[in-house]
């Protein structure tokens, strides 16, 4: 299991994860069209912190901070 730094995240980064391919990527909470049902989320590149077990269980969700903002926290 990778420990992942969460002093590296971009600001908005809500879970960490690897793919298929073995790439790691930050992934930020969706932006929603106004108006509309339509969302995206586009992955940031991110260091892979040494992970090496199955992609499928590597999903990490940031840890909520002292002051329960978590990934909306500008101190997380």
């Amino acid at each position: 299991m990778a420990v992942v730094d969460w002093k590296q995240a971009p600001k908005g980064a809500r879970w960490w994860a690897v793919d298929a391919n073995g790439e790691a990527h930050w992934f930020c909470a969706p932006n929603v069209a106004a108006f509309t049902d339509f969302w995206f989320s586009e992955p940031i590149n991110a260091p892979n912190f040494g992970f090496d077990g199955d992609w499928r269980t590597s999903l990490v969700e940031r840890p909520l901070t002292a002051a329960g903002f978590g990934a909306l926290s500008p101190k997380s």
